[in-house]
């Protein structure tokens, strides 16, 4: 029974007892929200009335201060462009104004804001530049969708609904991953990706550059990376579960340049959102091993991998080289993302090399280490070390913690939930990404009905039930979870028109989860106001899935 076979049968009873729980049971009807805020507001207060932007709307801010004229051009593009007002800077206006206000008065965590929105007045308030980002992000979601254009669009009565809101995030990390190393997508489309994360005020874009089946970086050091490891002879056409494999026979790759690397880097600094580059180690490394062979334990050859999986492929721990190769990779990585994490990888290694490799048992033994495992911990170890002297943290997925964890990383817990609680426990950052909640290529729909995905069934209920702070965890403990992140490998998405459809709207709920507070969410509210936001993302040109629309889910108690 292949893999397909065995999800199917597991969605057919999961549907069943949806189907027995729901018996007798009345459609919900979902009507939209007047406010389709995603994610909730800590505080809203409804208020009567609406504001009615006109081409006579003024713009009260303080072009003085560099970041406030950054965001005064983001005005301009995002609302100027479609309403065709001109949003005139006007510090001494008092009425039919928009003020944003940088004010030290306002308290709270990263990114709070307060909107107030008058019949005759819109306020956003906050204590940063990143604050009133956000409160725009809010307004926006309050426009009829038609905003979204990058077009004139006329005949649109651009009101705004009459609000109070008080706002800040749960969580300090709220993030999404998008794997380019399986298939490689235009700058355009991670542009288009770091907007729809800032749109509900998502932090940090993890972006996956180096994978098995592809180096997608310049490194001006070794060329050979991108000539030789950005391209792959073919791509399986099947799952990677499934004998035998079958290949479609065409060439493929690509990679960013630097510049293109420093073009979505201030992309997505203007959006408040930070880059983490992840330069994978010491495993899922063949692209790089085709280029520079001489890296790995037996010298090649070796080759970009052409179908999905782990292989025994990786660099060697005992070879000096290795590490200077990978310092110097990194040191440019460091000139281009000048956020303060460096993702390391560390999944997935394999160790049948190493236990073969001479260099490798000379280390263990110079190194008075136990197994390979410890290998592994003095590889990540020893590569913290070198970007602790760059002003630079790593991040690395749960597999750190074996042989004994870096005295400063960070861990990714995606093998559930074991390895967050672990990390937090030692006192430890950690941000949750289990594969159970936050893997965005599982399956969201029966799976006959579905394009081919890896496997699973995450659908868009159980992303938004996740709770990112284990139960585990005492109160002091609870302090090291920084928040969640939501992630999307790409070995069955060969388009961005595919990436958008298994991350939206999950993504959405996601939002929510590592923004809004625990006892502020409710499922059903939540509905109501998705079914606005779907608006905007429809008008966006987002391909998201259509399945879980309010207006076709039925009441189910197991959600509650």
């Amino acid at each position: 029974m292949n893999i397909r076979t065995l999800n199917r049968y597991f969605l057919f009873a999961i549907l069943l007892s949806i189907l027995f729980s729901c018996a007798g049971q009345e459609e919900l009807k979902i009507e939209p929200a007047r406010y389709p805020i995603i994610p909730k507001p800590q505080k809203l207060v409804e208020q009567p009335g609406v504001f009615r932007i006109n081409d006579s709307t003024a713009l009260n801010i303080d072009m003085n201060n560099p970041e406030l004229a950054e965001l005064a051009e983001y005005v301009h593009q995002q609302f100027g462009v479609p309403t065709g007002f001109p949003f005139t800077e006007n510090n001494k206006a008092e009425q039919n104004v928009l003020v944003l206000r940088l004010d030290s008065r306002i308290k709270g965590k990263e990114g709070s804001y307060l909107l107030k929105v008058e019949p005759d007045k819109i306020t956003i308030a906050a204590s940063t530049a990143r604050g009133l980002f956000y409160g725009l992000q809010t307004l926006r979601q309050l426009l009829p969708y038609a905003i979204e254009s990058r077009d004139l669009v006329e005949n649109v009565n651009w009101e705004v609904p009459c609000v109070e809101i008080e706002d800040e995030p749960r969580f300090v990390y709220r993030g999404m991953h998008l794997d380019v190393g399986r298939h490689f997508f235009p700058v355009s489309f991670i542009k288009k990706y770091i907007d729809l994360l800032a749109l509900q005020k998502m932090n940090y874009f993890h972006w996956h550059l180096t994978e098995d089946q592809g180096w997608r970086i310049e490194i001006k050091k070794y060329p050979k990376l991108t000539r030789v490891g950005a391209y792959r002879k073919q791509t399986l056409n099947t799952h990677g579960a499934e004998k035998p494999f079958i290949f479609d026979g065409q060439p493929y790759g690509g990679f960013y340049t630097q510049d293109q690397i420093r073009e979505v880097v201030e992309y997505a600094r203007k959006r408040f959102v930070t880059i983490v580059p992840e330069i994978e180690m010491p495993g899922h490394s063949s692209a790089a091993l085709a280029a520079y062979p001489e890296l790995g334990c037996t010298g090649g050859p070796y080759k970009v991998q052409e179908r999905w999986g782990i292989f025994k492929d990786v660099y060697c721990a005992g070879n000096e080289k290795t590490f200077q190769f990978l310092e110097d990779v990194l040191s440019e990585v460091v000139e281009l993302f000048p956020g303060k994490y460096i993702h390391i990888g560390g999944d997935e290694c394999p160790k049948d090399s190493w236990k073969a490799c001479p260099k490798c048992q000379a280390r263990i033994k110079a190194e008075g280490l136990k197994d390979e495992h410890e290998l592994q911990s003095y590889f990540i170890q020893r590569i913290e070390k070198f970007l602790l002297t760059k002003n630079r943290y790593i991040i690395g997925w749960d597999e750190i913690l074996e042989g004994g964890l870096a005295p400063q990383a960070t861990v990714m817990s995606w093998r559930g939930i074991k390895g967050g609680v672990a990390a937090a426990k030692q006192h430890h950052d950690v941000i949750m990404t289990p594969g159970t909640h936050c893997y965005f290529d599982h399956y969201q729909n029966d799976p006959a009905v579905e394009p081919l995905a890896i496997g699973g069934f995450t659908p868009l209920q159980k992303v938004y039930f996740y709770e990112p702070v284990p139960a585990e965890l005492n109160e002091q403990e609870a302090k090291y979870i920084l928040g969640a992140q939501g992630n999307v490998w790409t070995e069955y998405m060969p388009t961005g028109h595919h990436v958008e459809y298994m991350a939206f709207p999950r993504a959405c709920a996601l939002a929510e989860v590592v923004w809004t507070a625990k006892g502020h969410k409710n499922w059903f509210d939540f509905l109501s106001r998705l079914q606005g936001y779907y608006k905007h993302l429809y008008a966006l040109g987002v391909n998201y899935f259509r399945g879980n629309r309010g207006d076709l889910i039925k009441l189910n108690k197991e959600w509650q």
